[in-house]
């Protein structure tokens, strides 16, 4: 065993303890660096859902629009789906706009909104009329729509988006309207088509009750979660999870004239309105999928 001078020692002794520093230092360093691109993400998450905050709190949107955001959560449910500023988006039907004043502002600068809208070659006056106003819509503020891209969505237009280029496809309130006519499957493969592999694919739906027998033409607006689950996996979806971010208890189903008994149609017009509108809008599934990476 070697003994050391005492001044030698103290040498010793000090090399151990500043070389042990250098190691923790060191060690500190790279836990800060393996923890960096984490926080980095978290803080980039943070920013991108308070623009989206932002942008469905912008006086853009109609008074009429996000007086529903109580009962459509917008927020929420577009968190749980996963949007990201960056993704190419498409939005099926449309309709009014209502998503498309949140979904087009949000994307417009990394990524692609598509609205697939009704076919323009119709002869309903009523579907006309819709895409005229939603077509105004778009050109009156180019500052917030004038990226988005018009497609059509029909039983013999189902070029929704250029294939496997799409991010997400995302559908609200509209299954019930293409299991009516009959062409629900042509929908959903025409959405799959659209889809990268790994996107997604977010439902929201009114929801029917699981102890009823299911009407095959869904005639009261109302669709059976099961039966969205069966057409998604018939072309090829995976199921991911389920949210109740959507869910109304007070919503009974039972409705004279089907969901557009409720607020905002109100189709009984002052007939037990108040009743109505105490119940809300309609007990809605909202359902995430995915498109299978092979």
């Amino acid at each position: 065993m070697q003994i050391y001078p005492c001044n030698q020692m103290e040498h010793v002794m000090a090399y151990i303890f500043n070389a042990r520093l250098q190691i923790i230092v060191a060690l500190g360093i790279l836990l800060a660096l393996l923890l960096h691109p984490v926080s980095s993400r978290a803080d980039q998450s943070n920013i991108e859902l308070a623009d989206l905050q932002k942008i469905i709190a912008g006086d853009h949107r109609a008074k009429r629009n996000s007086a529903r955001d109580v009962y459509r959560h917008p927020f929420e449910t577009l968190k749980f789906f996963g949007l990201k500023p960056g993704m190419t988006v498409v939005e099926i039907w449309p309709g009014g706009g209502w998503y498309s004043d949140i979904l087009a502002p949000f994307v417009k600068n990394k990524g692609k909104y598509y609205a697939a809208g009704r076919n323009q070659d119709t002869s309903n006056k009523r579907i006309l009329a819709s895409i005229k106003r939603y077509d105004a819509k778009l050109q009156a503020r180019p500052d917030l729509f004038g990226a988005v891209v018009v497609t059509q969505l029909s039983q013999k237009k189902t070029n929704i988006a250029p294939a496997g280029t799409a991010d997400m496809v995302l559908t609200f309130r509209n299954i019930h309207n293409w299991v009516k006519f009959g062409f629900e499957r042509t929908v959903f493969e025409a959405m799959f088509k659209a889809l990268k592999p790994g996107g997604v694919l977010g439902v929201v739906e009114h929801r029917e009750d699981p102890d009823e027998f299911p009407d095959p033409q869904t005639l009261s607006g109302y669709v059976q979660e099961q039966q969205v689950k069966d057409m998604a996996a018939d072309v090829g979806f995976e199921f991911v999870v389920a949210s109740q971010v959507n869910a109304n208890s007070k919503d009974t189903r039972k409705h004279p004239k089907g969901v557009w008994t409720l607020p905002p149609t109100l189709r009984l017009k002052d007939l037990d309105r108040e009743k109505y509108l105490l119940i809300g809008e309609s007990d809605r599934m909202t359902l995430m999928f995915r498109k299978p990476m092979k």
